[in-house]
């Protein structure tokens, strides 16, 4: 066997190493930044659009931490879905493209719904805005259809594909990170609408990163080509 021939497997390895750690961190990004925008959020999702500006003009500087997290999350979340998604699909082809489906209809329609409202309610102040001004647009901009649409298809969809991808990911990953996905956003409904905690919401939200993060580690294995090419240079 000549040096090359035996350099090759461990530059695969390499190469599947950084890929494995890429989607390990990519998956778990967008959700961890989400659960840090709720532990955050200087005001409740219950609170009237007043009221929710108010607290957005007192505290600018965690505001502004909120938009940029929540661009984070925009540019990995999605990612994360499809990689949690992907592997749902091979475990359960059935269950698991509904599940990625429902998943990602639901997620991305995050940024076309409750995202919009952060931006407009950091913005209007620098603009001299009156308070009544910038409720009177929230109210307005969340009452469009377009808005309205993406609110239902996110709380609905997010929640309801959070739990299909739990139980279609159940045989390829840890039953405990299965059950952690499974339960994460009926937890996040709770703790956001009907016992407001930020804190524990984050938590309900981190759930669904140890998810995403079990999903990513079970794609790399069964999507790692080393094993094959080990297979074929020991025939």
């Amino acid at each position: 066997m000549t040096s090359s021939a035996l350099a090759a497997p461990a530059s695969t390895d390499r190469i599947a190493g950084v890929r494995s750690g890429a989607a390990f961190v990519i998956a778990a990004a967008g959700p961890l930044a989400i659960a840090v925008v709720r532990v955050i959020l200087p005001y409740d999702t219950t609170d009237g659009a007043a009221t929710a500006v108010e607290k957005v003009a007192a505290a600018p500087a965690v505001e502004g931490a909120v938009l940029w997290l929540t661009y984070l999350a925009l540019l990995t979340l999605p990612l994360g879905v499809l990689i949690a998604g992907r592997q749902a699909m091979r475990a359960r082809p059935a269950l698991g493209a509904v599940a990625a489906v429902v998943a990602w209809v639901g997620f991305t329609s995050l940024f076309a719904s409750v995202a919009i409202s952060d931006y407009l309610a950091q913005a209007a102040p620098t603009t001299g805005t009156s308070t009544s001004t910038t409720a009177a647009l929230l109210d307005a901009v969340n009452a469009l259809p377009a808005t309205s649409t993406a609110s239902i298809v996110f709380v609905a969809g997010h929640i309801l594909g959070g739990i299909l991808l739990g139980v279609a990911l159940w045989r390829v990953v840890p039953a405990w990170a299965a059950v952690a996905l499974a339960l994460s956003q009926p937890l996040h409904l709770v703790f956001a609408v009907f016992i407001p905690n930020h804190v524990l919401d984050g938590v309900a939200w981190a759930l669904t990163a140890v998810g995403f993060a079990a999903a990513a580690v079970a794609w790399a294995k069964t999507d790692t080509p080393s094993l094959d090419r080990k297979e074929s240079t020991s025939l």
